[in-house]
């Protein structure tokens, strides 16, 4: 009986470096099928290169149908909300272009899916409202940041987000009504 144990298994652990240093070896046509195949792999990798580039009509339609999809899903299909979904359309966006006016429209847009179905379904959640209130504070502080001319059509779909939130309970409105006065925006 020998007392040497087998070596444990290598554990690989490649990090950007290590892809980084392979892609100096591919040429042109290498990298754009390596592109390319990335783009066949799945949909969310299509709409971040269509973000990145600006293809398409609208960049931020893909994001949006996602956002709606999980919070304001067909309760009549069994489908669930999820916060984390609706919130990974935003950083996805984010890491694909992340503009100041698309990061404030996709916030907003998250805001009224989420005060909408929650208002339409009488949907009551701890989690789904606390979110809800990040993103609208969230909102507001990207709202502040745009050029003045940008800023009071999506001020007023805020207030109107507050207004519907009026009858959620857990402090929704007394929390979007804090930060609307802190913004200084007329609720």
């Amino acid at each position: 009986m020998s007392d040497v144990k087998p070596k444990a298994a290598h554990k690989s652990s490649s990090s950007w470096s290590d892809v980084k240093a392979k892609l100096a070896d591919f040429d042109r046509a290498g990298l754009i099928g390596l592109v390319q195949a990335l783009y066949a792999a799945s949909k969310d990798n299509q709409a971040f290169l269509h973000a990145r580039f600006g293809l398409g009509g609208d960049v931020l339609k893909s994001y949006k149908v996602t956002i709606d999809r999980w919070l304001w899903p067909d309760v009549f299909k069994n489908q669930d909300t999820s916060v984390a979904k609706a919130k990974k359309a935003i950083s996805d966006y984010k890491k694909a272009i992340g503009q100041p006016d698309g990061l404030a429209e996709l916030m907003v847009f998250y805001c009224e899916r989420a005060s909408g179905f929650s208002a339409d379904i009488g949907f009551q959640d701890d989690t789904y409202f606390d979110a809800l209130v990040r993103i609208f504070e969230q909102s507001l502080k990207m709202i502040a940041a745009l050029p003045t001319t940008q800023q009071p059509a999506l001020w007023a779909r805020l207030t109107k987000v507050r207004c519907i939130s009026d009858d959620f309970g857990y402090g929704v409105s007394d929390d979007m009504d804090e930060l609307l006065a802190e913004y200084g925006v007329d609720g």
